[in-house]
């Protein structure tokens, strides 16, 4: 995992063990749901971008879907370095 990946997922874990009032991510990991769909949302605004719009704007999507996959990996006790393991396990 790159630091920063790292350091995200350590803000996200953090959340849950001190929540904060106001924070969007706190409020995506009290409603796994709505976690859940946001994935979804955003996994969509990147097929979108990538077919119909810049390289700047599929970035930023894709920045949107990480972001949002992580906290809903959160919301069920998971990290990413669970999937990097995944992708291991399958390279092999």
């Amino acid at each position: 995992m790159s630091d920063f990946l790292a350091e995200l997922m350590a803000v996200i874990e953090d959340r849950q063990r001190n929540p904060k009032a106001g924070s969007y991510t706190n409020a995506l990991l009290a409603d796994p749901v709505r976690a859940a769909q946001k994935v979804g949302e955003e996994a969509t605004e990147v097929v979108v971008a990538a077919l119909a719009q810049s390289d700047e704007r599929l970035v930023a999507e894709m920045a949107d879907l990480v972001y949002h996959s992580l906290v809903l990996l959160a919301t069920h006790g998971l990290a990413w370095a669970d999937v990097e393991a995944e992708l291991e396990r399958r390279h092999k």
